[in-house]
């Protein structure tokens, strides 16, 4: 990814605050998606095809990630270790959210667009985290 559409998806041509912008936006959207997981999680279980259990538990996971990942946002500088932790969750995620889809899930039609949607999104978060820790020469 060229630094220019790096800093024109961040809005800022400072690395470590394209940074904490991408952490921050992955807390918000992976928050909202474990809260709405956690707290309706039968009648989304329903629409999606998920088993309701596994998505209240995936939900209460979702919620206690993004609180970290939201607190690593507001750090002036986040510790790289952190962000690439947060980079390998946010890839295993996708990866497993595909193999689930394949492998175990009976989902509706709903459930077989939101899941490879929700993967792509989140590798997007892990694309986006990781060049920008890159750009910002903290990859080591």
């Amino acid at each position: 990814m060229s630094q220019a559409l790096l800093t024109g998806l961040a809005r800022t041509n400072r690395p470590q605050s394209a940074v904490r912008r991408f952490l921050a936006l992955d807390a918000v959207v992976t928050g909202a998606n474990g809260l709405a997981y956690a707290t309706a999680s039968g009648p989304l279980g329903e629409f999606l095809g998920v088993d309701a259990g596994l998505l209240l538990e995936l939900g209460l996971f979702l919620v206690l990630f993004a609180a970290g990942v939201g607190w690593l946002a507001t750090r002036p500088q986040p510790p790289a270790l952190a962000v690439k932790l947060v980079v390998d969750v946010n890839a295993l995620w996708a990866v497993l959210s595909v193999v689930a889809l394949v492998a175990w899930l009976e989902p509706t039609t709903a459930g077989l667009v939101w899941t490879p949607t929700q993967a792509a999104t989140v590798a997007g978060f892990a694309v986006l985290q990781w060049t920008a820790l890159r750009a910002a020469g903290r990859t080591r």
